[in-house]
């Protein structure tokens, strides 16, 4: 679990240093590691850079819990924190593009699917 946990967010620790301008002459300023997972299998990480990188997470083998923060070239901080779980991998930052809100003929004709999905099962089995 924690080796394809590392597998899905590596990608994003590497796309976050490559956005740093500085990253050539960058050196770990911090680091904690606590990478062999207690009798709970609980285990956690973080280190800090001198371009301004932070990251830390923590977790065992229900689910991680995490935060990145960087800051790029044009001087604006980005701040990301994350959870991992059975659920899948939810990111929530202020930078993160958002759908656009689902317009009230689609609830309708979705609300109007829910409330007539046993009408149609039935109305199928007869044809049958």
């Amino acid at each position: 679990m924690q080796l394809i946990l590392a597998f899905l967010i590596l990608p994003l620790f590497t796309s976050f240093a490559y956005a740093n301008y500085n990253e050539k002459d960058a050196i770990i300023l911090q680091i904690s590691n606590a990478n062999h997972p207690d009798s709970k299998g609980n285990y956690r990480y973080a280190f800090e850079t001198s371009n301004a990188i932070q990251i830390q997470a923590a977790g065992n083998a229900a689910g991680v819990v995490g935060e990145v923060n960087f800051v790029s070239p044009d001087g604006r901080v980005f701040e990301l924190t994350y959870t991992a779980d059975e659920n899948g991998y939810h990111p929530l930052a202020t930078f993160l593009p958002t759908p656009p809100p689902i317009p009230d003929y689609i609830k309708r004709s979705l609300e109007y699917i829910r409330n007539h999905k046993q009408q149609r099962r039935k109305t199928t089995r007869q044809k049958n």
